[in-house]
């Protein structure tokens, strides 16, 4: 289900980036998160896992180049994370 890959392309504020997504996902900001499958595993691997830990939504993202065009940034992106709306 894609269901939050189509929130971000339909304007729902997201973070991109590992760093970002951590930082969201850490203070329970975070809906859901998108992983690009073609990204490094070294890289992912840690937001799975906080992503698992704190019961967050995953959804894969065929490419990191997709990722990045969803998001409305021009390079790729591994991680991004959907933000919830109070």
């Amino acid at each position: 289900c894609q269901m939050f890959l189509a929130d971000v392309k339909n304007g729902s504020p997201v973070v991109v980036g590992v760093k970002q997504s951590q930082k969201a996902i850490a203070r329970d900001q975070a809906a859901g998160v998108l992983i690009a499958l073609d990204a490094d595993e070294h890289v992912t691997g840690p937001v799975k896992d906080l992503c698992e830990a704190k019961s967050i939504v995953v959804e894969t993202v065929p490419t990191m180049q997709e990722l990045g065009r969803a998001c409305g940034i021009h390079v790729g992106a591994s991680v991004a994370a959907v933000l919830q709306t109070r």
